[in-house]
């Protein structure tokens, strides 16, 4: 994906909060040349070590939130996640009352150059948290499940690490760039009686799709429960 930067000088990006997933935007937008980190900056006033990887980029911080606020009232609402620090995010926007769609252009964009991005009402919010906003840590358990079993089937440790988190990436391109519906991917790759569909059995008899699919609900309803307080 080829990132577009925003020529707009007045263009600056502010981050309220210095958190791990304002890091993982910052550094997906400077390493894709969407913006230079010289218009890019952050406030840090509670733990003073997370200045130092926005520093290692160029991003100035600063000790309060008012040094970086933009002094208007449009809103626009993403909720974004990690990968986009490799240029592989998926964020979700809604648009506030008062933003316009060139406002949601420019957000599309800045947020476009670190992964992909969809628009959705904001009442969906809680579940868009609960799939894409925790599933990489979803995902990450699977990856080191994956691992565990090469290894337990015989295979070194780096090379079962390799192997799985590899499989994982080209398994979910496959998914992306096929048009292929997820269930007829596997079963293209499940032959009769083979040794796919062995897997998938256990798979199946352990109950996984069904707790990942809590595991999605789940997260929505906490998510939910945080915003009411």
């Amino acid at each position: 994906m080829e990132a577009v930067p925003i020529q707009s000088e007045n263009f600056k990006l502010g981050f309220i909060g210095a958190g791990k997933m304002a890091e993982s935007i910052a550094r997906g937008v400077v390493q894709s040349g969407v913006l230079p980190p010289q218009r890019i900056s952050t406030a840090i006033h509670s733990n003073p070590s997370r200045g130092t990887a926005f520093q290692s980029l160029g991003i100035s911080v600063y000790s309060h939130n008012t040094d970086e606020w933009a002094g208007h009232d449009r809103f626009i609402r993403v909720m974004p996640n990690t990968p986009s620090a490799v240029g592989m995010g998926a964020s979700v926007m809604s648009l506030g009352g008062a933003a316009t769609e060139q406002d949601g252009e420019l957000v599309g964009k800045l947020f476009g150059a670190v992964g992909k991005t969809w628009k959705a009402d904001e009442k969906l919010f809680d579940a868009v948290t609960g799939l894409s906003g925790s599933g990489p840590a979803y995902i990450y358990l699977a990856i080191e499940a994956l691992a565990d079993g090469g290894v337990a089937a015989g295979l070194p440790r780096e090379l079962a690490l390799g192997l799985a988190s590899q499989t994982v990436l080209g398994a979910a391109a496959m998914a992306v760039q096929s048009g292929k519906h997820p269930g007829q991917l596997k079963d293209d790759v499940t032959s009769p009686g083979g040794t796919t569909i062995a897997g998938i059995h256990e798979l199946e008899k352990n109950g996984f799709r069904g707790t990942l699919m809590n595991a999605v609900v789940a997260a929505a309803k906490r998510s939910q429960e945080l915003s009411k307080n």
